[in-house]
């Protein structure tokens, strides 16, 4: 295994590693091409704007991945808690709407960090940030972790993610949503608007962020167009535990809040062609700068996908 540095003494930082360190998955023989997608759902991806129920994980990988939960929900905060992005206890700041979200975690723990390499996700992935689905090679933006406490979890308002990453540019990003529990209506499932990753301002860009504390749910209807109104039709995502939903980074997309016995446990995985390019001089992430128009690489962002380890 690589060397890991210390972030601090005695807390490892697991980002200075870029290939798979634990026990999450076999990595020692991997059949990359089992985990391609057929061709029919690469088609469906660009023409709703995502995918849904591809399963990536067992359930056995799903609860050693919600046992290193424990450290950002409360029970057990993690020593490495400066190394995060962004810690959220309660983004909603509503005791009853409550939505922990949180982002740097691959830095924290292994199962973190090797979740983000799994070829189950890394392969799909690579052949969705075409709408031709030439596969291209992939480098990590940043992992997320959203989890919806019983009875009073709260929502994620809808918005389309490059509103928020448009300090990089192009636009070659991809979001996998992981299921850690079952998800349904009633504990808050991810919701998609179909064909809403065609909805783009004059300048191509993407629709203005309305909420950044994700709090009112349906704010990003004030800035919507008669049509794009009209077309406002969610689909609820109902994933299985275990399975994931792959969303091009313009569909538009939220979650009600969470009013079942159950818990709500969802790990997030941001990913972009490697090639996309800084996009500001300022602060990419916590602590961490690329100058404009430099190529975004490094320690925070690495490989996890080179197209050479397959065949088209």
């Amino acid at each position: 295994m690589a060397k890991v540095e210390e972030f601090l003494p005695g807390v490892p930082d697991y980002s200075t590693v870029h290939e798979p360190i634990g026990n999450l998955f076999d990595y020692s023989q991997i059949d990359w091409g089992q985990y391609k997608l057929r061709q029919e759902q690469i088609d469906q991806f660009w023409k709703d704007g995502y995918l849904l129920n591809i399963p990536v994980l067992t359930y056995e990988q799903c609860d050693k991945i919600l046992q290193d939960y424990k450290y950002f929900l409360g029970e057990e905060k993690h020593e490495g808690m400066d190394m995060l992005y962004e810690y959220h206890s309660n983004q909603s700041g509503d005791p009853n709407n409550v939505l922990m979200h949180s982002l740097g975690h691959w830095r924290l723990t292994k199962h973190f960090h090797d979740l983000a390499f799994i070829p189950q996700v890394v392969v799909p992935v690579s052949q969705l940030l075409e709408p031709d689905g030439t596969m291209s090679s992939v480098r990590f933006w940043h992992d997320q972790l959203f989890a919806k406490p019983p009875k009073h979890g709260g929502n994620v308002a809808w918005h389309q993610d490059y509103s928020y990453w448009t300090r990089t540019s192009p636009m070659k990003h991809l979001t996998v949503h992981i299921a850690l529990d079952d998800q349904t209506e009633e504990n808050g499932a991810l919701n998609y608007i179909p064909g809403s990753h065609r909805w783009m301002r004059n300048d191509g860009q993407p629709l203005p962020v309305t909420d950044f504390n994700f709090k009112d749910m349906e704010s990003i209807k004030t800035i919507l167009t008669e049509e794009e109104k009209e077309l406002f039709k969610p689909v609820c995502g109902n994933l299985k535990k275990g399975t994931a939903s792959f969303h091009h980074a313009l569909s538009v997309h939220g979650s009600y809040g969470n009013r079942s016995d159950v818990p709500r446990r969802a790990a997030v995985l941001n990913y972009f062609q490697d090639g996309v390019l800084s996009n500001t001089n300022d602060e990419l992430l916590k602590g961490i700068k690329i100058p404009k128009n430099e190529k975004m690489q490094g320690q925070f962002f690495p490989v996890v996908f080179d197209k050479q380890w397959i065949e088209n």
